[in-house]
């Protein structure tokens, strides 16, 4: 945590681009086409159960599906809303919250689907409920961007050819009813995954993309409220979510009440031994707690780095010429 990151005069500079920029939602309401977009995906059911199933007793419990969910239509899915669904596909025959590989074979995913698609879901039911735009940092940005970003390669004492080919400044507003649920900024990079910063440079054909942000400085402006870090699965017990922030930040291992002009900053990933980046850090687990009154600030600072140092040396010098 540092205090005074940013002056008072920056923090207004700040929101005063963003909202000439103008915002947007962070994450939009399902769209009616959900159901077919599922059907167009090719993957069978015993691979489907094989994903959910995390601990592969041959049982999927609540909180393994809960841990997957949050892909469906974008909907938070809380243990009510898993049994709910249960009931309404018929899936769970004896009503004991688990599904048998047996009982999951007997599901017909398109019913699965269309009862996703017909829920009514309003903003607060999402993962998340923020609106937030990026603002430029590289050569030629107002000066106080250029000056934010070198204060960040001082903060990280990273190479400044990293720092600057990084993501922009991203600004999020949070207003009463705002949350972010507990997420991680990266995702972990398998064989079959690339990163999305070096995807293209290095004309990787992997079929699947991740964000790949190890660090992290996270600045507040004029704000109300806390945003907490809490560590994944174990944290659904009894029918409790902990990740869940409009009620249990209270519970989280770490929170910090912003203070404007205050920045914190943290690791997404382990080291890998050899100063590079390893694996992720299952602590680097956080959320956006409830705005209860008034209206929440930030700007995030994310540096991108790709794991597989080849891509990332590719990517930049790819970037310089």
């Amino acid at each position: 945590e540092i205090p005074d990151f940013l002056t008072e005069e920056e923090c207004k500079l700040i929101i005063h681009l963003a909202q000439l920029k103008g915002l947007q939602k962070s994450q939009i309401l399902p769209t009616d086409d959900y159901e077919e977009a599922m059907e167009m995906i090719e993957i069978s059911q015993m691979d489907i159960f094989n994903l959910l199933d995390h601990n592969q007793d041959g049982q999927l419990q609540l909180k393994e599906v809960l841990t997957h969910t949050r892909l469906g239509n974008g909907r938070w899915m809380t243990p009510e809303n898993i049994r709910e669904m249960y009931t309404a596909v018929k899936a769970d025959p004896d009503g004991n919250g688990v599904l048998s590989l047996e009982e999951f074979k007997r599901l017909n995913i398109r019913d699965f689907h269309k009862y996703m698609g017909s829920q009514k879901v309003k903003m607060s039911d999402l993962v998340r409920n923020s609106q937030h735009t990026w603002l430029y940092q590289g050569e030629g940005a107002h000066q106080v961007m250029r000056a934010i970003r070198q204060r960040v390669m001082r903060l990280t004492r990273l190479p400044p050819e990293i720092v600057e080919h990084s993501e922009p400044l991203q600004v999020v507003r949070y207003d009463q009813g705002g949350h972010y649920h507990a997420h991680m900024d990266s995702g972990p990079v398998f064989p079959e995954t690339a990163c999305s910063h070096t995807k293209l440079v290095t004309n990787e054909s992997a079929p699947f993309e991740t964000s790949c942000r190890p660090v992290r400085a996270l600045h507040s402006i004029p704000v109300c409220n806390t945003f907490s870090v809490v560590s994944h699965q174990s944290l659904i017990q009894n029918d409790v979510d902990l990740r869940d922030t409009r009620k249990n930040c209270d519970k989280g291992n770490l929170r910090v009440k912003p203070q404007q002009g205050t920045a914190v900053f943290w690791y997404n990933y382990l080291s890998d031994g050899e100063g590079w980046v390893g694996e992720l850090d299952d602590f680097a687990l956080h959320g956006g707690c409830l705005v209860t009154q008034g209206t929440k600030w930030i700007a995030n600072n994310w540096i991108n780095v790709d794991p597989n140092r080849r891509r990332q040396l590719q990517f930049q010098q790819e970037m310089e010429r």
